[in-house]
């Protein structure tokens, strides 16, 4: 088990009793996971001390003592004000970042010296550097690194923490033990020690505190707080003991969590501490702490140190990762691991803001909070994180007071209510209580109770129930309504209506409610009556009433109004105040009153006014008839005729007033058929004045009258849909509606026509929206899956799944992993689930079979399937493809076996090789070759070569091309038994084959020969791979093959070893001779011809000689291949390389002539041999003895001189001119003779040269001579002879150059120089003309020549130089000399594939010891005009012009710009080339600047034209052309000049089917180019006049057309109303004419003619007489009384009051005197005030309502007619003074109550509360 040691405080380590046990207290979490090594349990825990190592504490006590702060002096400054000058500005910072220094002065006003400095500091720029900006006193000493010290440079590196002097600049030169002081002071803000924040200043260190002031001595805590605490981390110590295995070789130490500092921990035992580390953004790194010494992990520094036994980890921190510390086993014994550390508080407390005020008015207080904060995820969480440490003290809430303003009609201050305090835990929450099941007398409502949890985005969200245990749950059911249901009360009876006999009498009956307002709500069922009969037992002597007589005025009307009066509910409702007086003393009046819309305010139980338009139902009467008597002054005994006669007055009153129409209501529609109204109005019949429509008689209203207006049809209008759902419920989605242009024709039928958007004037509504634009709740966001990892058998392939928040502008916030709460998506998956294709699976090479010689090695081969699973398995070999021999044996060469008393040799492999030399002349399709030779073959040949092996087995044999093994494809064929076959040859085939038989090695050389009998070189690709293969065998071609030239002869300008006769490449060396072999002009024409056209054959004669020797040849005669040996070639090359070099190239052209004479004689004689006599069918062929001079080309032309059988006439071909190969013949001391080919030394004693040419061709060429490149300017002294050659007498300087001879004829032409030197001088040939190349992929030139090419072609200069002897020829590029062998051949200079960085000046020095000659040739590279690929410059140009104009790039194809007339715009054409292209600009065709009425401006070199006030003229092409040497590239560009104008087309609808009303409008389009836009673009054109044009002007079918109905005969009780019906047809004249209803029956029904109307009952209202005077108080002694008013029929049956709502209502209250109501408001005087002084003091009195004649207090309700007095007013507004500690706040009571004495803020304005606690 692992033993568990948990972190302890300072100061709670003690002894026990002089025991050896240390007591830690325990107050922290759990740290770490439980399955860690140290576990932290919230106990104590008894530890032996001899656990805790001694020297472990005494590190830990000592690294953590404070330091005095006695220890550092602060240096300050005296400062006097005396006679010194105000401070200056500060001076800038010393330094940018990192801490400076800055200065400011002052200077002395007195002429005496002043007290105190001049000169004061301040730090500044105390922000970190970046980590490259590097030491400051580092960079002070690298500053002396370019000054000699002593005589000599020093690289110059910091000395630090000079304990005598820190603040001079020493420093140690790198790599010696050199200390200097460079400067006597540092630069001021330089640090004086590393470790410190002090800082040099004027060369002395000064002290500066963790808050960066001069001077402070503040310092940081353990915490890493400037002046802190310490409060904000805790200390971690602890003990690990491994109990590692060897099934458990690592273990977890501890986890030290980000943040944490001063990290110490010290391992004793063999095991091993390595790290682990995560990043807050999950990044995982590992470190395995190898060696000792001081490294970054995750950008937190680690101090390492490695002891046999002990390791030491320290880290100074802050740490930017979590840091898990691992242990590895790494021996048998436990080991121990001691550690301390401080960890931060990352869950800390943090005060809220003021929640809401606890009052509204009349003054409240506000208090806030605490929530506890995530330091790392900054996010508030739950309480109890911050409760994990107790050294995290809640804030305690403060308090202050809030809305001091006093409340309109209260008491004052409301009562304090305990504050709701907000936590973010799991809390009960509730749904509306539901309806109270009873509306009086008890019931109960219920609502559901759910535990709930709100996250931190606010979203709430159900949980379990015991979460929210930690309070009670709140009750589900309550009762309600508990108050008595309304009662009926009936108030006392009338008096008897009669004075005697049988009478009746009346009584109020009032539903009262519990509070003793009349109100609704009492079943009618059990209410009393409210009449009886009555008995006066007084006897009537005149017997005049026989029935009960109904009570009139005033009883019957109140008892009726007191039942129906209204009143304030808390449901707006109409209110009627009490009728005003008669407006008359007697006869007919009006009263008026006033109704009010009114509702109940619960909470306050006062009334509120509404506006009228907030209260339902028809609204009360405000005025009505009264009347006030009779006015002769007499008062009538009451009796019910003189009432009836009072009713009948009434009547005549309501004669005055009658209905009448006014006119008719505004359309309803104001288009498309709408209906008007006719307005009914009651008019004062004599002064035909508006009045109340009470005052008409309702049955007497005139009936509704409607008719048909505006029937128009429509204008197009939009037609708007509703909006679709969001896109997206947050961040931001979007919303669509349809949105289109209709045209209503008629409202009646319901015809709508959908038109072009471009009809509604009005601008179109949007039909996209944004919405639900609020931040989305943070969700995982994958990224595009990555490829799979495999192609085939169950790959993997990722992705990335981020955590990040959609913000409401639609950008995306990444955020850590923990702020997504749902689960992660996946980021990998299995891909590519498919089977792979069977493949082998080779083995290693087996060991050699044999242990010394020749032997074999085998590997085994498996046909494996990988399956979509990824498991592989092993199937039948069928299924893979088959396997090359060679790929499973190979053989094996090991030491030779020794064998005693025989040579070991005799058994060693033998290759049979042949040492011979092929050359093809004729195509043939296949040769057999031996290996051992070099053949010179013709392209599309096959090759067959054999390799003969001894004591060998052939099946073993290799072959290899290049020192590259070779195996079988397409087109090589590796066949078994040693054979290799080539199939038609091509030039990638040139190189060395090697036949390898174990250690027996064989070559052959292949070789291509091309047109003009050229040698073929290998591709450059192929060269280029070859030249990389560096460190290859021996053996092997170092240099590629090149196509060769042979000017002047074989070797005569080649290397040393070449001058030596000895190839630099083995597979090149007899090159040179085979090429001039090939070059021979000897050879027979049917010869010759074989190698160009390999169909026919030619004849070739000399002009000299041998024409009388010409002898017919077979083509049997002419050879396949020639061959030789190679031994008679390196004869040759031996012999070339014994002759001085002044004669070896005439040498090489004679031995050269033997050697091709003695191959095709060699050749005759073995064919002739062969041939039988019957087939010679010519002479013998006779080959003529060697002459000296040409005798080898007089011998060959001998035999192709004719055809066989032979021919009468020659065949035409183009000039050859015989080349010669033979010395310059000097045939005295003056005269020089020479052929074609040589080069002439003039002496001073040469009188003549003479140059021959000879040329043969059909017809016979014409000869001409050129100099230099000039012909040949005849005269007395330079003569043709007759048989063309050249004589030049007396020769002088002049005279030196290159002769050439140029044969021409109609088929060609031919040239060969000779050179004519002075002396031996070297001589140049040279060319003055410029070469420019646009297409060849390759160019040739003489040197002296201009070469213009573009880039990619090979150019070949030509250097062709003579003199006695040769001069040797030097490449010079822009005046440095060319070392590279490569470019170099004959004098020439290649340069393959030409760029940009080829450009320059080529200079060819010809040299020997007669002197030296340069001639220059300038290379140019050219690149055509051609569109560039990134187009920003361009664009560059085009905005730095500064015009703001509408611009558009040309392009091959062409664009387009749209502009209107009168616009100005830019055009660009963007072009690049070499040299610069001349851009010119077209307009049709036309330059520019020839085009008239077009303003334009060059700009930019001509990449820019700028094109204004265009017009119509001035629209079309523009293209610009651009020109250099290289080419030319023309752009184009269309400029459209766009117009608006109004087409008048397609009429609309028409408005009507038939008559005389229907129009059609004309329809009006905004055209541009033929195209409809929106016609706004046209609003500045004239618009044509359009004219309505008529149509379906016709007559309508016949219809029925009805009047308005009659007024009903009855005004209740069932009546009936007619109208007149009749079929009519409208004409197109517009005339409607009655006809036969039959028409009209068969189109439609008839309407109806006759209806019933006014089936209502006929109905009045009735009403009581009024009751007492007992309603509430309205003024001084002014109360309401009541009446019942209720709906009858005429029959006096009751019904509901709604059946007579149409007819006005009679009021059922009024004012009335009432001595209940003799109240007024009594006040008391003023309370003392509540402060002495201060903003805060108020005071207060009673307020209560009064009896004015009992003085006794009264409901205040019965004042509330009028205003209430002030209760409370402000008091004692005066600064307050400390002369005595008293309270200034009424709330000192809840300071004291929530300890908030201690805060400073409350500690004074409550100092005598708060001195009490």
């Amino acid at each position: 088990m692992t033993r568990v040691v948990v972190p302890w405080h300072w100061g709670l380590l003690a002894r026990v009793f002089g025991g050896t046990w240390c007591l830690l207290c325990v107050t922290t979490q759990v740290c770490g996971d439980q399955s860690q090594g140290a576990v932290f349990l919230r106990e104590f825990t008894l530890i032996r001390r001899e656990s805790l190592h001694e020297d472990f504490l005494s590190d830990l006590l000592n690294s953590h003592k404070t330091e005095d702060s006695s220890s550092r002096t602060a240096r300050s400054e005296e400062e006097r004000d005396g006679l010194w000058d105000a401070w200056g500005s500060w001076s800038e910072c010393s330094r940018t970042c990192g801490g400076g220094a800055s200065y400011s002065l002052r200077r002395c006003l007195s002429s005496r010296s002043c007290e105190g400095r001049n000169i004061r500091y301040r730090t500044c720029s105390n922000v970190d550097c970046p980590p490259e900006a590097g030491d400051f006193r580092a960079q002070q000493c690298s500053a002396h690194n370019d000054v000699k010290h002593h005589g000599q440079f020093y690289e110059w590196l910091p000395v630090s923490n000079d304990p005598d002097n820190p603040c001079s600049l020493k420093c140690q030169a790198k790599g010696t033990a050199l200390v200097v002081e460079l400067a006597p002071k540092v630069l001021d803000g330089t640090r004086c020690y590393t470790e410190s924040l002090d800082m040099c200043i004027s060369g002395l260190c000064q002290i500066v505190g963790c808050d960066h002031q001069l001077g402070s001595t503040a310092k940081e805590d353990n915490c890493g707080v400037c002046n802190g605490d310490g409060s904000t981390c805790r200390l971690v110590r602890g003990q690990y003991k491994s109990q590692l295995s060897a099934t458990k070789l690592d273990d977890t130490v501890v986890a030290i969590p980000y943040g944490s500092r001063h990290i110490r921990l010290v391992l004793k035992g063999p095991d091993h501490l390595y790290l682990e580390t995560k990043t807050l953004q999950g990044a995982k790194g590992e470190n395995s702490l190898s060696s000792t010494g001081t490294f970054l992990v995750d950008n937190s520094s680690v101090d390492f140190q490695k002891f046999p036994e002990k390791e030491i980890l320290r880290m100074t921190g802050p740490l930017s990762a979590d840091f898990i510390v691992k242990i590895h086993n790494s021996g048998p014994a436990d080991s121990t691991v001691q550690f301390i550390f401080y960890q931060p508080i990352i869950h800390r407390w943090r005060e809220t803001d003021f929640f809401p005020c606890s009052a509204t008015c009349g003054g409240g207080y506000q208090l806030t909070s605490a929530e506890c904060y995530d330091l790392r995820s900054n996010r508030v969480v739950a309480d109890q994180y911050c409760h994990y440490y107790p050294e995290n003290i809640k804030p305690k809430p403060k308090l202050q007071e809030c809305n001091l303003d006093p409340c309109p009609a209260s008491d004052g201050y409301k009562q304090i209510m305990p504050y709701d305090l907000y936590h973010p835990l799991p809390r009960w929450e509730a749904t509306p209580w539901t309806a109270c099941s009873s509306s009086c007398g008890g019931g109960i409502q219920s609502r559901a109770v759910s535990c709930v949890e709100e996250d931190i985005q606010g979203h709430v969200t159900s949980v379990e129930e015991w979460k929210c245990m930690y309070t009670p749950k709140m009750p589900i059911v309550q009762p309600c309504n508990i108050f008595d249901c309304p009662k009926w009360l009936a108030q006392e009876w009338s008096p008897c209506t009669v004075t005697c006999g049988q009478g009746l009498r009346y009584r109020v009956v009032l539903c009262i409610d519990h509070r003793g307002m009349h109100t609704g709500g009492c079943s009618p069922k059990t209410k009393p009556h409210i009449k009886e009969e009555c008995i006066i037992p007084t006897p009537c002597y005149k017997p005049r009433e026989k029935l009960p007589v109904e009570a009139k005025l005033p009883w019957y009307k109140q008892a009726q109004e007191l039942e129906e009066g209204a009143a304030v509910s808390e449901e707006p409702s109409f209110i009627p105040e009490a009728w005003s007086a008669c407006t008359v003393t007697c006869g007919m009046g009006t009263q008026v009153r006033i109704v009010r819309c009114q509702v109940l305010l619960s909470f306050s139980q006062s009334v509120a006014d509404l506006p009228v338009d907030e209260c339902e139902g028809p609204k009360p009467a405000s005025q009505r008839a009264c009347y006030a008597g009779p006015c002769n002054g007499d008062v009538p005994e009451f009796n019910p005729e003189e009432t009836d006669g009072l009713f009948g007055g009434l009547q005549d009153f309501d004669e005055l007033y009658d209905w009448e129409y006014e006119g008719f209501t505004k359309c309803s529609e104001s288009c498309g058929g709408g209906i008007q109204e006719a307005v009914v109005s009651c008019l004062n019949k004599q002064t035909r004045e508006p009045a109340e429509e009470n005052l008409c008689v309702a049955s007497r209203r005139p009936p509704q009258l409607l008719r048909s207006c505006s029937l128009d049809p429509c204008p197009a209008r939009w037609e708007i849909g509703k909006w679709s759902p969001c896109s997206l419920t947050c961040g931001v989605g979007l919303q669509t509606r349809d949105v289109f242009c209709s045209h209503l024709l008629s409202r009646e039928l319901n015809e709508t026509v959908i038109l072009a958007d471009e009809l509604c004037r009005q601008p179109k509504p949007g039909t996209v929206q944004a919405c639900n634009r609020f931040n989305c709740p943070p969700a995982w966001y994958p990224a595009q899956w990555q490829p799979c990892s495999r192609t085939c058998g169950g790959g993997i392939q990722r992705r990335e799944v981020l955590c990040k928040q959609r913000m409401a502008d639609g950008s995306f916030l990444e955020l850590p992993e923990t702020f997504c709460s749902a689960s992660k998506l996946a980021s990998q998956q299995v891909c590519k689930k498919d089977d792979c294709p069977s493949e082998w699976l080779l083995s290693d090479w087996t060991e050699c079979s044999t242990s010394c010689g020749e032997g074999t090695q085998t590997r085994s081969a498996i046909c494996r399937k990988v399956l979509k699973t990824g498991v592989s398995a092993i199937v039948n070999s069928s299924l893979c493809p088959p396997l090359p021999f060679s790929s499973s044996i190979r053989p094996c060469m090991l030491a030779a076996c020794a064998r005693p008393g025989k040579p070991s040799a005799k058994h060693s492999p033998h290759i049979a090789a042949t040492r011979k030399i092929y050359i093809q002349t004729r195509r043939q399709k296949k040769l057999h070759f031996m290996v051992g030779g070099f053949a010179y073959l013709l392209p599309k040949t096959t090759v067959v070569l054999r390799c003969p092996t001894r004591r060998f087995r052939k099946p073993l044999i290799t072959w290899e091309k290049d020192g590259q093994h070779l195996i079988s494809s397409a087109h090589v064929t590796v066949a078994p038994f040693g054979y290799l076959k080539l199939h038609r040859l091509k030039p990638s085939d040139v190189g060395i084959y090697t036949c390898a038989a174990g250690p027996a090695r064989e070559q052959f050389v292949i070789k291509l020969i091309g047109a003009n009998r050229k040698l073929v070189g290998r591709p450059l690709s192929l060269r280029s791979e070859e030249q990389t293969r560096s460190g290859r065998k021996g053996s092997l071609a170092k240099e590629a093959l090149q196509p060769h030239k042979h000017q002047n002869g074989i070797f005569s300008n080649g290397s040393k070893a070449e001058k030596r006769g000895l190839a630099a490449d083995p597979g090149n060396r007899y090159d040179d001779l085979v090429s001039r072999l090939l070059e021979q002009g000897g050879w027979p024409g049917e010869l010759l011809a074989s190698w160009e056209t390999q169909d026919s054959t030619e004849r070739n004669t000399s002009s000299e000689e041998d024409q009388n020797a010409e002898q017919p040849l077979l083509h049997l005669h002419l050879p396949f291949t020639m061959v030789t040996e190679q031994k008679r070639l390196d004869d040759i090359l031996r012999n070339l390389s014994q002759q001085p070099e002044e004669l070896r190239d005439v040498y090489s052209k004679h031995l050269v002539a033997q050697l091709a004479q003695e191959i095709f004689r060699s050749h005759l004689q073995l064919q002739d041999g062969q041939l039988k006599p019957s087939e010679r069918r010519g002479p013998p062929v006779a080959i003529p003895p060697h002459k000296h001079v040409s005798g080898f080309s007089s011998s060959l032309r001998t035999l192709s001189s004719g055809e066989a059988g032979g021919s009468p006439r020659r065949p035409h071909r183009k000039p050859t001119i015989l080349r010669k190969i033979s010395a310059a013949q000097q045939l005295s001391a003056s005269e020089v003779v020479t052929h074609l080919g040589q080069t002439v030394a003039l002496a001073s004693g040469t009188l003549s040269v003479l140059l021959h040419c000879e040329a043969s061709g059909n017809p016979r060429p014409t000869i001409s001579w050129a100099r230099n490149g000039e012909e040949v300017q005849f005269s007395d002294r330079i003569l043709l002879q007759p048989d063309d050659s050249l004589q030049i007498l007396a020769p002088v300087e002049a005279d030196v150059g290159f002769y050439t001879c140029n044969a021409t004829n109609a088929l060609g032409y031919d040239s060969v120089s000779i050179a004519v030197t002075l002396a031996g001088k070297p001589l140049v040939k040279n060319s003055r003309v410029t070469v420019v190349n646009l297409e060849e992929p390759a160019i040739t030139a003489d040197v002296g020549s201009t070469i213009k090419t573009l880039p990619g072609v090979n150019v070949t200069i030509n250097c062709q130089v003579a003199g006695v002897p040769e001069a040797e020829v030097t490449w010079f590029r822009n005046k440095s000399k060319l070392s590279s062998p490569l470019h170099l051949h004959e004098g020439s200079l290649l340069l393959a594939n030409v760029s940009f960085s080829d450009q320059g000046l080529y200079s060819c020095r010809a040299a020997n010891l007669h002197g030296e000659l340069t001639e220059n040739t300038q290379l140019l590279i050219l690149d055509p005009p051609q569109v560039p690929v990134q187009l920003d410059d361009i664009k560059a140009l085009l905005s730095a012009t500064g015009l703001n104009l509408p611009s558009v790039l040309t392009s091959p194809l062409g664009t387009q710009l749209v502009l209107n007339p009168g616009n100005s715009a830019l055009l660009g054409c963007p072009i690049r080339g070499h040299p610069t292209p001349n851009i010119t600009w077209f307009h049709g065709g036309q330059p520019v600047a020839t085009v008239t009425g077009l303003t334009h401006y060059i700009l930019e070199a001509g990449q820019i034209l700028q094109v204004a006030n265009l017009s119509s003229d001035s629209q079309g092409e523009f293209s610009c052309l651009a020109q250099n040497e290289a080419g030319a590239l023309r752009q184009k560009a269309s400029i459209v000049i766009q117009d608006y104008w109004w087409s008048v087309d397609r009429l609309a609808t028409c408005s009507a089917s038939c008559g005389n009303r229907g129009v059609q409008q004309p329809r009006l389009r905004c055209l541009l180019n033929s195209t409809e836009v929106n016609p706004i673009h046209c609003a500045g054109k004239v618009r044509p006049a359009v004219q309505p044009i008529a149509c379906n002007r016709r007559d309508c079918p016949s219809r029925w057309m009805v009047t308005s109905w009659s007024a009903c005969t009855r005004s209740c009780g069932g009546g009936v109303q007619t109208r007149r019906v009749t079929c009519q047809k409208l004409k197109a004249s517009g005339i409607s004419t009655p006809v036969p209803n039959e028409m009209c029956t068969q189109l439609a029904k008839r309407p109806v003619d006759t209806q019933a109307c006014n089936q209502q009952l006929c109905v009045e209202w009735a009403f009581s007489s009024w009751g007492q005077c007992n309603g509430p108080c309205i003024g001084p002694r002014l109360a309401v009384q009541h009446r019942q008013v209720f709906c009858q029929t005429r029959d006096g049956l009751t019904l509901p009051s709604e059946q007579c709502s149409a007819l006005p209502r009679p009021v059922s209250t009024q004012n009335c005197w009432s001595e209940v109501c003799s109240v007024h408001w009594r006040v008391s005087l003023w309370t003392l005030c509540t402060a002495t002084c201060g903003n805060y003091g108020f005071q207060s009195r009673r307020v209560e309502c009064v009896n004015a004649r009992t003085n006794k207090a009264v409901p205040e309700h019965l004042c509330s007619w009028g205003p209430r007095p002030a209760n409370w007013q402000r008091c004692n507004i005066t600064p307050c003074e400390n002369m005595e500690c008293r309270d200034t706040t009424r709330y000192c009571e809840k300071v004291k109550q929530l300890k908030l004495c201690q805060l400073s803020q409350f500690k004074s304005r409550c100092c005598g509360t708060c001195g009490k606690a």
